[in-house]
C-alpha cells in the first residue's frame, strides 16, 4: 500500500481480518456489529449496528488491559470539561470523558492525546497512566523543536530576510542536530544549557546557525533574543541571506 500513489481503507485485503472484523469506511452510514464485535468491545447484545463515531467511542470505551494512543487528536477529556476546551472540533464525536475508559492502563504515544483534567479523572477511577511527554518523551521534544524553530525562521520570512526555499534547506540542515539534542534531552537529567546570545554567526548577519537554532528550545527568551536580531537587522538597507 505504501508503494500506491494513494490509498484508503478500500485498499486492505479484507480476507485477513479475523473472524467477525472487517473494513469499514468513516464515511460509512452504519457499521455492522457481529457477535465477535460486540465480545471483544463490551457491547450490548441487541446492538447490531453503529455509527462510525460510535464504534470509534466504543472502541476507546473497550474493557480491555492497555489503550496506546499513537494518533492525533484529543480522545479523552474529563466529565467537567466542555469539547470546546478541547480544542479539538474534528474529534468532538468520538471523544469520552475519562471516567467512562474501561482500560487498566494508557500508553500515550501521540501528542496531547488527553487533557490533563481527564488523565486526572482516569486516574482517580483506578487507571494508571503516565503522560505523552514521558510515554512519548522524543516526539513531544521533538514537536517543541519543530514548532520553535518554525516560528523563529517563520519571523525571518515575514522580515523579507528569507524565502520559503531556505527555510526549508535550513530545517533540512538542521534535522541531525535537532536528532541529537531530543536524544540527549530525552536520556539526560541534567538542565539544559541556556542559549547564548553570542552564538550567532556575524557572518549570516543575525541568523543563527543550525546548531544555536535547535538549542533554542522552549525558550522564551531566546525567541525575544533572536527577534531583537532580526528586527535590529531588518532596519538596514541591504537584506542579508541566510546561509543554509
Amino acid at each position: 500500500m505504501s508503494a500506491l500513489p494513494r490509498s484508503s481503507s478500500a485498499d486492505y485485503d479484507a480476507s485477513l481480518t479475523s473472524a467477525g472484523g472487517g473494513i469499514y469506511p468513516r464515511s460509512a452510514k452504519f457499521i455492522p456489529i457481529t457477535p465477535q464485535v460486540r465480545a471483544a468491545l463490551g457491547i450490548d447484545e441487541e446492538v447490531t449496528q453503529l455509527t462510525p463515531a460510535e464504534v470509534l467511542r466504543a472502541i476507546l470505551k473497550a474493557p480491555v488491559e492497555l489503550l496506546w494512543n499513537g494518533g492525533i487528536g484529543v480522545y479523552v477529556k474529563a466529565a467537567s470539561e466542555s469539547h470546546d476546551e478541547c480544542g479539538d472540533r474534528a474529534n468532538n464525536a468520538l471523544r469520552v470523558n475519562g471516567g467512562e475508559l474501561r482500560c487498566r492502563i494508557i500508553g500515550e504515544g501521540g501528542n496531547l492525546g488527553l487533557t490533563q483534567r481527564g488523565r486526572i479523572e482516569f486516574a482517580l477511577a483506578g487507571g494508571l497512566l503516565n503522560t505523552d511527554f514521558i510515554d512519548n518523551s522524543a516526539g513531544v521534544d521533538t514537536s517543541d523543536h519543530e514548532v520553535n524553530i518554525k516560528i523563529l525562521l517563520n519571523t525571518a520570512i515575514s522580515l523579507g530576510q528569507l524565502t520559503l526555499e531556505q527555510r526549508d534547506e535550513l530545517l533540512v540542515a538542521m534535522t541531525d542536530e535537532v536528532e541529537r539534542l531530543v536524544l540527549f534531552g530525552t536520556t539526560s537529567t541534567e538542565p539544559r544549557d541556556q542559549p547564548d546570545a553570542a552564538a550567532v554567526d556575524s557572518s549570516t548577519a543575525g541568523f543563527p546557525s543550525s546548531t544555536s537554532c535547535a538549542r533554542w528550545n522552549n525558550k522564551a527568551c531566546s525567541t525575544a533574543r533572536l527577534n531583537l536580531r532580526l528586527v535590529t537587522s531588518s532596519s538596514r538597507s541591504a537584506k542579508p541571506r541566510a546561509r543554509v
